[in-house]
């Protein structure tokens, strides 16, 4: 890769302190759009190629049958990477004004339904261990306050508020949000806490709050599995991530009357364009009761 592209990547990675998965997606963004500038326009560095050589990369992408979501995310790595450039004078004009994203249909988020998340929480039997209790936390932690897969991870022991009963998350952007937790939540983490001293003697990270079983930071990995294997228990729904719980989280609270600019801060989005799709969520449901209950809805 060119100087360029290896101070974006750092800049990115220390600066706006965006999560591993997304750094690593950017990298291999990057990497795919060199070798191609260089195999078919015989241009050796991303920084000098133009916008007909950008626009035939994302053509490329499209005829080899990638879909626009994944083609849309690219465009957004070159525009976040020559806007860089710019910044850093770099390069005199951006390649990318007049570049534009494909249209795609929005898809509607994935989201568990009330009851099976009510029986995975209530019903459910987790052992009462380190290893069960950990990961009846990480549920409640993701469903209860809807925070990202990355946020999880990142939270350090000392973000829990016992007395002001909430969390601080370090998001996107380098934000920082507070979120309320309930007092059931509250016991649960000072039940964790309790098991992981015991557990451990010390001896695990004790600055971060989620651990693995040998004691380290808790990985994007074993939450998944952890959120995966417990989301079988009660849905058939083909996607169980950790993503989910963040719709059912903000969908619950829509469904129940929450104000749409409360869940925006809630899950942290930057503008409330992002959470409006979870109005329509909404809408979906409010016609599939519509159909279900009114006379005059068609059977």
């Amino acid at each position: 890769m060119s100087l360029g592209s290896d101070d974006f990547l750092q800049h990115i990675r220390y600066e706006k302190r965006l999560s591993h998965h997304t750094l690593t997606a950017y990298a291999k963004d990057l990497e795919q759009f060199s070798s191609f500038l260089a195999t078919e326009c015989n241009v050796s560095q991303p920084d000098r190629a133009d916008f007909r050589q950008i626009r035939s990369w994302i053509v490329s992408l499209v005829e080899s049958g990638l879909d626009k979501s994944s083609v849309n995310r690219k465009i957004a790595t070159l525009r976040s990477f020559y806007g860089f450039l710019l910044r850093r004078k770099l390069i005199e004009a951006d390649p990318m004004a007049k570049i534009q994203a494909l249209k795609t249909s929005r898809k509607l988020p994935v989201y568990v339904e009330e009851k099976p998340m009510e029986t995975l929480l209530t019903d459910v039997d987790f052992p009462d261990t380190f290893d069960g209790v950990r990961d009846k936390l990480v549920l409640e932690l993701l469903y209860g306050t809807g925070i990202r897969l990355s946020e999880l991870i990142g939270l350090k022991t000392n973000d829990v508020d016992l007395y002001k009963q909430s969390i601080m998350v370090l998001g996107k952007r380098n934000k920082h949000r507070i979120i309320p937790l309930t007092q059931p939540l509250l016991d649960l983490i000072r039940h964790y806490s309790q098991l992981k001293e015991t557990e451990f003697g010390g001896k695990a990270d004790g600055s971060v709050l989620i651990v693995s079983d040998k004691g380290v930071a808790a990985y994007p990995v074993l939450i998944q599995r952890i959120v995966k294997r417990h989301l079988t228990l009660v849905t058939t729904l083909s996607t169980r991530s950790p993503h989910v719980l963040r719709h059912t989280f903000a969908t619950h609270l829509l469904n129940r009357g929450a104000d749409l600019n409360a869940i925006k801060d809630l899950l942290g989005h930057s503008s409330l364009a992002a959470t409006q799709i979870y109005t329509h969520t909404s809408l979906e449901q409010l016609k599939k009761t519509y159909d279900q209950a009114h006379p005059k809805a068609k059977k």
